[in-house]
């Protein structure tokens, strides 16, 4: 066992909290039962004594014999199981003196007791508690004073053992200390086998993490229990998919982007080679110059959305704010794929909210994600489909929308549309537009959207007003 471990730690621990709660109950609990049963023990005597000291000052107050107290004082202390002892009080040359007069416990005279609570409650003229040791062990006292004449003439000091009372805390300490030492080993053993079951399944999540971490994403995370270690599990289980998800589209984007790469390259390398034959007429040099520029222009798209994408995700691209009329920017944008359009033999249909449509927003960035999403409606759609594109001002916020008339993607396929990377067909692209474009709206504090339905995809991008 490992003292780093966790299982040792846990263990520790657990053994830890319950010496704390047996000491705490040793050294806190006890101490206050002990005072509380020795204060009930005191409330008792002190109640036996108002309740029989009338008895003793009726006598006294009648003039009773000797004989007649000692067996009352005798008769009371059988009866409430206390001593019972009657001081007489008188003056003497060194002050206020107190006498035994009468002692129920008349086969052992008190030779060891200063009873300073009879001298207390003889001075004050009030009934006093106290305690004092004695080879019996503590002894409880009351002071009851009895007054004759309106002056103090006797005191009754009822007496009881407080052993009794630490007796019962002794005992009571022992089972603590029998069931602690008991707790203790349930706490190691109990301690150990949580302990050591929470370390096995934190080690196969560990081992499984170790397999992702190098490569393979067919490790298994079984949650087990619904609990911490089970939502960690879960957690550790998303991650998985969702890592298997970016490593298939980085091997599918290294597929695309090397295809995409590739074909422009070698297309450029092969014209400029028909270019350099001197035989050629100028309309097919002509021919071949447009051709070679539509690829350098199909590399130069790549690299810009490949640029934009990392300078999203390093948080580096810098957003201007100002007050951008939308419609405006909206017809500008659209009249730009008037060539893409008629190439595509499609309309596109502008619908425009009534008045001015006013947002402060970076018209750069605005302007880019409408032309991704159109070239987008253009890409994936076959020709002759219609596209709506329309701007409006509602519940204080701007919306803009591109629809197709195309055939509509599906629900699985719009779960993963922003992702980059990510195609839905075999149309050329490298799935970054999408994906560029929600980042764009999300750093803009906006949203970008998919509706799709049977014979219409609809994106909206709504922004702040």
């Amino acid at each position: 066992m490992r003292w780093g471990s966790l299982r040792t730690q846990l263990t520790i621990l657990s053994f830890a909290v319950t010496l704390v709660a047996i000491l705490a109950v040793l050294f806190y609990v006890t101490p206050q039962l002990q005072s509380s049963l020795r204060d009930q023990k005191m409330k008792a005597l002190a109640e036996t004594a108002r309740a029989f000291t009338p008895q003793i000052t009726m006598l006294v107050r009648g003039n009773g014999s000797d004989n007649q107290i000692d067996n009352l004082v005798s008769t009371i202390s059988d009866r409430t199981n206390a001593r019972v002892t009657l001081m007489s009080v008188g003056d003497g040359t060194e002050g206020l003196q107190l006498v035994i007069f009468s002692d129920s416990y008349t086969d052992n005279r008190i030779t060891d007791l200063r009873l300073e609570v009879a001298d207390h409650a003889a001075r004050t003229g009030r009934t006093e508690l106290g305690a004092e040791s004695s080879r019996e062990g503590e002894l409880g006292q009351v002071a009851v004073p009895i007054r004759d004449e309106g002056t103090v003439s006797r005191v009754a000091v009822f007496s009881a053992p407080l052993a009794d009372v630490q007796g019962n805390v002794d005992l009571i300490r022992r089972q603590i200390l029998i069931a602690g030492g008991l707790g203790l080993l349930l706490a190691l053993a109990g301690g150990f086998f949580v302990s050591h079951r929470i370390a096995r399944r934190v080690r196969v999540l560990e081992r499984g993490a170790d397999q992702v971490a190098s490569g393979d994403f067919t490790a298994v995370f079984p949650a087990g229990k619904d609990d911490e270690l089970g939502q960690l599990a879960r957690a550790l289980d998303d991650m998985q998919r969702q890592l298997t998800r970016l490593e298939s589209a980085r091997r599918r984007f290294i597929a695309t982007a090397s295809h995409e790469l590739r074909t422009p390259i070698f297309s450029i390398g092969g014209f400029l080679e028909l270019m350099e034959d001197e035989e050629l007429d100028d309309e097919t040099r002509r021919q071949f110059v447009a051709t070679v520029r539509e690829q350098v222009a199909r590399l130069g798209k790549l690299a810009t959305d490949l640029l934009d994408l990392s300078r999203l995700e390093a948080g580096s691209l810098e957003l201007r704010r100002e007050e951008t009329d939308i419609g405006a920017l909206t017809r500008a944008v659209s009249a730009e794929f008037a060539p893409a359009l008629d190439k595509h033999d499609s309309r596109l249909e502008l619908r425009l909210g009534a008045g001015r449509i006013g947002a402060v927003c970076d018209p750069e960035r605005v302007a880019q994600v409408l032309r991704i999403l159109i070239d987008n409606a253009l890409t994936h759609t076959p020709s002759g489909t219609g596209v709506v594109v329309s701007a409006a001002r509602r519940n204080g916020a701007v919306q803009l929308a591109v629809s197709d008339d195309g055939p509509g993607i599906s629900d699985a396929a719009a779960e993963r549309v922003f992702e980059p990377f990510f195609t839905s067909d075999d149309a050329q692209g490298s799935g970054l537009g999408l994906a560029i474009a929600r980042e764009l709206a999300e750093r803009m504090e906006g949203s970008l959207d998919v509706h799709p339905a049977k014979g219409r995809t609809t994106f909206s991008l709504e922004l702040p007003a």
